[in-house]
Parts: structure tokens; sequence; C-alpha cells
């Protein structure tokens, strides 16, 4: 089974400059308080049924109420915030890999969906927007008749 991928040549960018500077944070000894904080963009699936257009967006550990969904021009826009934590005091952390803080997401929308019946669920830390397709933009299937109207036209 294949597997698509989208090619994206400045994705390795950030994290290459992120891990350079935590290099030299380390080698000299100090912490970086926002390495621990860094920003973050969630992972987000998009696909296409007949029907509908579905988003798919992971985001562990982000309540719900600190999430902003709006269609604008358009332009769908996720934004919202996942708080770190400090039940823990930060001494007592070995390590911090996942990303805090704020993050937006947009995707630009068809002229074919209905941004206005937009229906968003969240569980197990899985946005899922489910946006229907206009009426008009639904492919419609025509019914091809064969020798119908010849046939017709024969007998005349």
């Amino acid at each position: 089974m294949r597997t698509l991928s989208r090619w994206e040549p400045f994705q390795g960018v950030g994290s290459l400059q992120e891990q350079v500077n935590r290099l030299f944070g380390e080698l000299s000894g100090r912490t970086n308080d926002e390495s621990a904080l860094s920003t973050w963009a969630p992972a987000v699936d998009i696909y296409e049924t007949e029907h509908e257009l579905v988003v798919k967006a992971d985001l562990p550990d982000v309540d719900p109420k600190d999430l902003d969904i709006r269609v604008e021009n358009n332009l769908l826009s996720l934004r919202g915030e996942r708080r770190f934590e400090k039940k823990v005091s930060e001494e007592n952390y070995l390590r911090v890999e996942r990303a805090y803080g704020s993050f937006t997401r947009s995707f630009s929308l068809a002229n074919s969906v209905n941004a206005e019946a937009i229906q968003a669920d969240y569980q197990n830390g899985v946005l899922t927007l489910t946006i229907p397709k206009r009426e008009e933009a639904k492919p419609k299937q025509i019914k091809v008749n064969v020798g119908v109207a010849a046939a017709a036209a024969a007998a005349k």
C-alpha cells in the first residue's frame, strides 16, 4: 500500500535552529526556559468525501475552552493554547520534549463548502471539523441513455 507524503523543503529549518540554540545554551551552562515552552503547530489531516471536507487536528492536553475556530473570507483558522502545567517543580523534570504555548493553523476553503454548517467534535485529544459541501457542489450522476434517442428518431 502506498502512502502519500508532502515534500516540504523548509520543514527542518526551524528544528535545526532550535537544536543549534539548545546546543549553545547547554554549552554555556544556561537552560533556556523558552525551549521547554517553544511554539508548536499541531499535526493536521484533511480529506474530502463526496459530501464533506474533514479536518482532523492532534491537540492532546488542549482544553476545548482554549480553542478558537473561525471561518472568515473562506479561510479556516484554528487557534489555541496548550499550557505547561506546573504541578511538578521544574527542577524535577528530566526531559521536556513536548511543545507548549499558543498555536495558529490556517487553511483556505473552496467556495464549494458550506461554512455556516461546520460541526466540531473533540475526543481523545483529536479535534474533528466536518464541513459539508453545498448542494450545487456535490457530484451529480447523469444517466446515459444508450440508443433510446436514436431508436425514437428512426421510428418517426
